[in-house]
């Protein structure tokens, strides 16, 4: 017997983000000892790039990210194919350096690697999967957890606006980027919950 993961051709899976900021902290944390997973975890929850872009990052190409503190520097985007300006903030910068101690590189090589080379995005999914379980996490998780966990919070802890996030994601439409963001409902809610007498 054949164990088809895959969702039938056409359909669409929805993975949820980390809704839970005492739970990225913790899963954080549970990846102090593991430095290529906590920089993996921690710059993908900051930088809303997608799963095929985080594993593209060269050496070379963090590095000139992590030189300018202020502006970062620009990669292009592999499905896009878009330019993008990248920036580290100070808990980015702190796991990618820990990474980048923790054995020689190269410039030229891939940042994230396994034990058999490059990491793909069906082994991140397996990693955020378990990610999320060790803190006994509900929900669908995936690849794509760790972009739309960086939406999320960047819409309902910072008030992002919604064009402003279009822009990030490279969404055409607003129902797109709400969508994405497994936000709508909830705003609905806070909506009619608001009393004007």
């Amino acid at each position: 017997m054949t164990r088809n993961n895959h969702a039938a051709k056409g359909a669409a899976i929805a993975v949820d983000p980390i809704k839970s900021k005492k739970a990225l902290g913790t899963i954080a944390r549970l990846l102090a000892d593991k430095p290529r997973d906590q920089a993996l975890f921690v710059l993908g929850i900051h930088s809303a790039l997608r799963a095929s872009d985080l594993l593209a990052l060269t050496v070379g190409g963090i590095k000139s990210i992590l030189a300018d503190p202020d502006d970062g520097d620009v990669i292009r985007e592999i499905k896009e194919g878009k330019l993008r300006r990248i920036s580290a903030n100070k808990p980015v910068r702190a796991a990618v350096e820990r990474l980048l101690a923790s054995r020689p590189y190269e410039d030229a090589e891939l940042l994230f690697q396994g034990k058999r080379g490059p990491l793909t995005t069906s082994w991140l999914r397996r990693l955020v999967i378990g990610w999320c379980a060790a803190v006994n996490l509900p929900g669908h998780f995936g690849s794509h957890t760790l972009r739309k966990t960086w939406g999320y919070h960047m819409r309902v802890t910072c008030n992002v606006d919604i064009p402003t996030l279009m822009a990030v994601f490279g969404h055409a439409t607003q129902r797109q980027t709400l969508d994405y963001l497994c936000i709508q409902p909830d705003e609905i809610r806070s909506v009619y919950a608001f009393e004007l007498v």
